[in-house]
């Protein structure tokens, strides 16, 4: 049986999942057998296992942290935002359905058995799980049927590190107020406070933590840095997302839709040398970049919608017939082509002219087509060319099928590693290229051939192409340390019950 630990949160985006990831990595490298679990996630940054089932793409991070294979074991639920109002429910990898928030909150709790099962497939394996909360255990209107928070501590017995966000200001208010509004019986599982993003001389903060521990007597466990790494973040609230202006060299532009998904997809193009990746969401902010990308969407056509009432798909049709390279990525590839079907109502209902830009059509399906892929990029022509013949893989996540017509090229073919079945992906066509595959840009090779040209016009010299998973591998490692500098971890062994 594992021990465990969980990380609760003040609020959203508080740095739950990098500490969950930190922590992982030291009690890793410290010889421990790891795995992080999530009950519940709701992110449009998912990823698609190695057996073809879906899970968010936090607890992804966290398992590579820990050393281990992404199972969907870690996070059971998944909930994937396509409204205002409501969600696709996805259950052990799987759709589960599409729900509104009324409704899944009446009904979350007949979901305890599927995360009661998950958690006992990591409980038979590992000797620590560390789970992961959501949002904050103080929402005092979500109590009732809370399986993410307080609900799930309970549940498993484990012991909670509450974390805030002193870089948004306010924190002891956080945590106390977090501290005040808790149950008695939930307030005792709170065994240390975590003051997460500091910046500064912590002397000066020092007198607080006393204060703060005089109010409510619990220890401050560790004051953890603001600091800089390159890891997956969890979903639309990562502070990449607001970079918005060039910073020379290879201006790469992002349109950022409001259902963005998956903007993973771009960690590698951000990495390399001379090129500045910036997100975009008006016409005003398009400018003249070299390589425009249009994202995944968890709602195409409400997404296309909105980029024609603001003017950016006039800008991008006018960007394409200046010749800049413009790629698109599942949904954006959907958007790409000159006509969206809907007849089951997936997503929009009825039908959608597309940006005309490619010669495809699309028909959303209520079966999401998921699974992991691999190839070779075909022999393309153009601006493209270079990319000819490169390493093609990652996973594909939709509800449409793509049917290409004449005029262009396929953009890769590939095999289903699930079902074994070939098939050629995307569409090509002059400046404008789409494909199915998440994670396409994350093979060296083919950013080589995509970026090498553009270098070349620009008169850069290229930087070296990094190897995507030693890179991560050194990013975990250097969280480690951060963690292991600024977090008590003799208080969290203790905590664990590993003393």
């Amino acid at each position: 049986m594992a021990k465990n630990l969980m990380i609760q949160g003040t609020m959203s985006n508080a740095g739950k999942s990098i500490l969950t990831a930190g922590i992982l990595r030291v009690l890793k490298q410290d010889g421990y057998r790891v795995a992080p679990f999530k009950s519940q996630n709701m992110a449009l940054n998912s990823y698609i296992t190695r057996e073809g089932l879906e899970m968010g793409r936090a607890q992804v991070m966290q398992a590579e942290a820990a050393g281990i294979e992404p199972n969907v074991w870690m996070n059971p639920i998944l909930l994937k935002p396509n409204s205002d109002m409501g969600s696709q429910v996805i259950v052990n990898g799987e759709v589960f359905g599409n729900r509104e928030a009324r409704d899944y909150f009446r009904m979350k709790k007949s979901l305890i058995p599927s995360i009661m099962k998950a958690y006992g497939e990591l409980d038979s394996r590992y000797d620590i799980i560390v789970i992961e909360g959501a949002g904050s255990p103080a929402e005092i209107n979500l109590k009732e049927n809370d399986i993410v928070n307080m609900g799930l501590a309970a549940l498993v017995d484990a012991p909670v590190l509450l974390v805030g966000d002193i870089d948004r200001g306010g924190v002891f208010a956080q945590l106390l107020g977090t501290i005040w509004l808790l149950e008695e019986e939930e307030r005792a599982r709170v065994k240390g406070l975590v003051i997460n993003k500091f910046r500064g001389d912590k002397s000066i903060l020092d007198p607080g933590l006393k204060q703060l521990y005089d109010k409510c007597g619990i220890p401050v466990t560790g004051v953890i840095p603001y600091v800089r790494l390159n890891i997956d973040e969890e979903d639309s609230l990562s502070e990449k997302l607001e970079q918005r202006t060039a910073a020379g060299g290879i201006d790469a532009a992002v349109i950022r839709v409001p259902h963005i998904s998956n903007f993973t997809d771009f960690g590698m193009l951000e990495g390399c040398e001379g090129v500045s990746v910036r997100y975009v969401k008006s016409a005003g902010e398009l400018g003249k970049p070299d390589l425009l990308l249009l994202p995944g969407s968890k709602n195409t056509m409400a997404d296309l919608l909105w980029m024609r009432e603001n003017g950016l798909e006039a800008g991008i049709q006018r960007l394409a017939g200046e010749g800049c390279r413009i790629m698109g990525i599942c949904g954006g590839y959907q958007m790409l082509g000159s006509l969206l079907e809907d007849p089951e109502g997936v997503e929009h209902g009825g039908s959608l002219a597309g940006m005309g830009l490619l010669p495809v059509v699309t028909r959303f399906r209520g079966k999401k087509h998921r699974t992991r892929v691999e190839g070779n990029v075909g022999k393309l022509s153009g601006v493209f060319e270079q990319m000819s013949g490169t390493r093609a893989e990652g996973y594909e996540i939709h509800m449409g099928e793509s049917m290409a017509g004449e005029g262009c090229s396929c953009f890769a073919d590939v095999t289903d590693c699930v079902t074994g079945q070939q098939y050629a992906d995307g569409c090509v066509k002059g400046n404008v290229c789409g494909t199915y595959i998440h994670g396409i840009l994350d093979s060296p090779e083919l950013l080589k051939g995509l970026l090498e040209p553009l270098y070349r016009e620009k008169g850069i010299q290229p930087g070296v192409y990094r190897d995507l998973q030693a890179y991560k591998q050194e990013q975990y490692d250097r969280l480690a340390d951060v963690i292991r500098m600024h977090l008590d971890m003799e208080a969290v062994y203790r905590i664990i019950g590993l003393d």
